[in-house]
């Protein structure tokens, strides 16, 4: 196992990539009928009539590939994954454009502040600026998530 990454490990300006993940339409339509059942979300006919034109992936659908990516990521450097105590939220989650069948996907994450906790000794934040890319490079997401990390054992 790798060595544990622990909040004191962390800076700001630390940056990491992720990804590539390819989105399918099949993918697309079996999220929205789950989770997002919006007509722009389920067919190319359901689009056309609206502002996107054709069938689009829903932006919780794309937010969950990012994460997907982003463990995967963690899983492949498995100190980072150890300290890991989950989330806070996300700050400012933007869909910048649509995200359509067949787009490949990547991520490039920035420490945008590391904060202790003052009532939890054992834990500090981490906030970071994630965007993801599609593969002509044009930004499609854009989201500052706060995580929660182990801090060295004294």
């Amino acid at each position: 196992m790798s060595e544990i990454v622990y909040f004191e490990d962390v800076a700001v300006g630390d940056r990491s990539e992720f990804g590539p993940i390819t989105i399918s339409r099949e993918e697309i339509i079996a999220f929205a009928q789950q989770f997002d059942p919006q007509p722009f979300h389920l067919s190319d006919d359901g689009a056309a009539e609206t502002h996107f034109g054709s069938l689009a992936s829903s932006g919780w659908h794309t937010t969950a590939l990012s994460m997907k990516m982003i463990v995967a990521e963690w899983q492949r450097n498995p100190g980072v994954q150890s300290a890991s105590l989950g989330a806070l939220g996300v700050d400012e989650l933007r869909w910048l454009r649509p995200v359509r069948p067949g787009d490949t996907l990547r991520g490039v994450s920035e420490v945008i502040e590391v904060r202790a906790s003052r009532s939890r000794p054992e834990m500090g934040s981490v906030k970071t600026h994630v965007t993801l890319f599609n593969q002509r490079d044009e930004p499609v997401l854009s989201m500052k998530p706060i995580a929660m990390f182990r801090t060295r054992p004294a």
